[in-house]
């Protein structure tokens, strides 16, 4: 044999591991998907999530300091959600409001409002992605998002399989689940906040409950590059049928 074509067959068996791994990483990150669609209620359930509101309070910090916050979230599909938010921050009751609604949106903060730009409509709605998409799983059993497992980490002592998803911006996020209940866990994600500047959001879930007719993390820890962002405490969670269109228009 030639050491041209010896080449050729090394390459070619190559390129055949290579994609037999491929389809390997596929097949665990499905396996978990399911599992974790199972945990949360299963796919008859999840798949009539198509709406819902809650509203979470606790504290969000800032420079070392927590500030205590209540904030109403409405969502709809992957493109609508708005978030009305109230909290003392620096001994100063402020109020803000941010809507996002296709392929347009606002906000609205301490009485000023701002429509957000092309860029920042695409900053929400990842945001929006890495918000809903842990609550019910099942958009990543469309063609839209594309999964592949990544190694194994611990949360606390527990072990936890992971998946790296690439979303329809190009952007990916690792999702976590816990191995013994197959629930999500763990979600890391780069994300920009209200500045405009880009961090790691590293946020965790725990305190599974019953609510809506599905499993719902009710305690949500994030963090920001490291450091503590929001301790959320979730109630009032509720799957709705329908949403007034009027929740998406633009903020007074």
């Amino acid at each position: 044999m030639s050491r041209v074509a010896g080449v050729a067959v090394v390459a070619a068996f190559l390129l055949i591991i290579a994609g037999g791994a491929g389809a390997a990483r596929a097949q665990d990150a499905n396996t978990l998907i399911d599992n974790g669609i199972q945990a949360l209620g299963g796919q008859e359930k999840l798949a009539k999530v198509k709406a819902a509101s809650w509203t979470s309070k606790g504290t969000i910090t800032f420079g070392g300091s927590d500030n205590a916050a209540t904030i109403h979230h409405t969502v709809q599909g992957l493109d609508h959600t708005r978030e009305e938010f109230e909290g003392n921050f620096g001994g100063m009751q402020v109020k803000g409001v941010g809507v996002l609604s296709g392929d347009k949106g606002w906000r609205v903060f301490a009485g000023m409002k701002m429509p957000l730009d092309k860029d920042a409509v695409a900053d929400e709605k990842r945001s929006l992605y890495v918000t809903f998409i842990p609550m019910t799983l099942v958009a990543l059993k469309g063609s839209a998002f594309k999964s592949e497992s990544i190694p194994d980490i611990k949360i606390g002592e527990k072990p936890a399989g992971g998946i790296k998803v690439t979303a329809p911006d190009g952007k990916d996020f690792s999702l976590y689940f816990d191995k013994e209940s197959g629930l999500p866990v763990r979600l890391v994600a780069k994300v920009k906040g209200f500045d405009g500047q880009p961090f790691t959001q590293e946020t965790t879930y725990s305190d599974y409950q019953e609510m809506g007719g599905i499993k719902k993390a009710t305690k949500i820890s994030s963090k920001r590059d490291g450091e503590k962002f929001i301790e959320e405490q979730i109630s009032e969670f509720k799957v709705l049928d329908q949403v007034d269109p009027k929740t998406f228009a633009e903020p007074d």
